[in-house]
């Protein structure tokens, strides 16, 4: 026996080595003695893989008959959510690329007064008129006195245009509706030096991520319905997050490209038939013969027109 002793010791310490070179040394997570933190209130549709909460429910592809939108059901966790991109933390732009302004950074006199000029001069633009209280109160929607909005801090409409719809008092129907939809991020190709580098490669040479063309969706809908459906149809990724203190959901990158992945003012706005709401798109219900856009904004939306929704939040 002692004459194998020595060999059998330095097999064990051969094996040891070995065990302790895979578990510190495989490219698997879990194989270094931990798992990652999964994102919470986080969900991801990557081509035909779909990642959604507990909390989450999947919109089928036939209505269930009754109302349930993603963020009507999602619990609050405590994070207060932004409808609009805000700055990038840790991220700062050259002299020559920056914004004209940042969060951290007072706007000077001559740029307050620019941006009014820019804005007055828009002002008969529907996206960029002021919100009517009166009209909204008569179609239903409900001001708090002391604040001027209502629960979910939304400014009154602009005369003529639809109130918000809670997804949890939506009735969804069988009833099968067309309107258009498309997405756009071509304004990233006048801003590509905002553009963070490892993104460039999959900006579409022509802006288009999704061509218009006309799609079905269901009496009682919203935008976010149809948007989740088509890009889980047509295999392009989107990742979104509740957020209840606006009762909606937040689209926070769509083909990969994200809220400030083009400037510390940059993200995704939604524009329906020429306005861009200042609500979420989980409450606006859609209809009939609707032009849906959804675009990319490297400047606050001033970029692409929506200056009212910029200012509403």
């Amino acid at each position: 026996m002692k004459k194998y002793q020595t060999k059998i010791v330095a097999c064990v310490a051969v094996a040891i080595v070995l065990i302790f070179a895979f578990w510190y040394g495989g490219n698997a997570p879990g194989l270094r003695g931990w798992i990652p933190k999964p994102k919470e209130n986080v969900n991801v549709v990557q081509n035909d893989t779909s990642v959604f909460s507990d909390q989450q429910l999947l919109i089928e592809e036939q209505p269930s008959g009754s109302a349930s939108d993603e963020a009507g059901d999602a619990e609050e966790n405590g994070e207060e959510a932004k409808e609009i991109p805000m700055k990038k933390a840790g991220e700062e732009a050259t002299e020559e690329n920056k914004p004209r302004h940042t969060d951290d950074t007072p706007m000077s006199s001559l740029e307050k007064e620019t941006l009014a000029e820019r804005m007055a001069a828009e002002s008969n633009v529907p996206q960029v008129r002021d919100g009517n209280k009166a009209y909204s109160v008569e179609n239903g929607m409900l001001i708090d006195e002391t604040t001027g909005k209502d629960k979910y801090l939304t400014d009154p409409v602009p005369v003529g245009m639809p109130i918000p719809i809670e997804p949890q008092d939506a009735v969804i129907t069988d009833r099968e509706l067309t309107c258009t939809l498309s997405v756009r991020c071509d304004t990233i190709l006048d801003n590509i030096a905002w553009l963070d580098k490892e993104k460039v490669e999959i900006v579409p040479k022509d802006g288009i991520i999704f061509a218009e063309k006309a799609v079905t969706f269901f009496e009682g809908e919203s935008v976010f319905h149809l948007l989740l459906r088509e890009m889980k149809r047509n295999k392009i990724h989107m990742e979104f997050k509740n957020t209840p203190i606006y009762n909606s959901a937040y689209i926070e990158g769509i083909a990969n490209l994200y809220e400030f992945d083009c400037g510390e003012l940059s993200g995704w706005m939604y524009r329906v038939n020429g306005w861009f709401p200042n609500y979420g798109c989980s409450r606006y219900q859609l209809h009939a013969g609707d032009k849906v856009e959804w675009v990319y904004t490297c400047d606050l939306g001033i970029d692409v027109g929506g200056y009212y929704a910029a200012r509403g939040k």
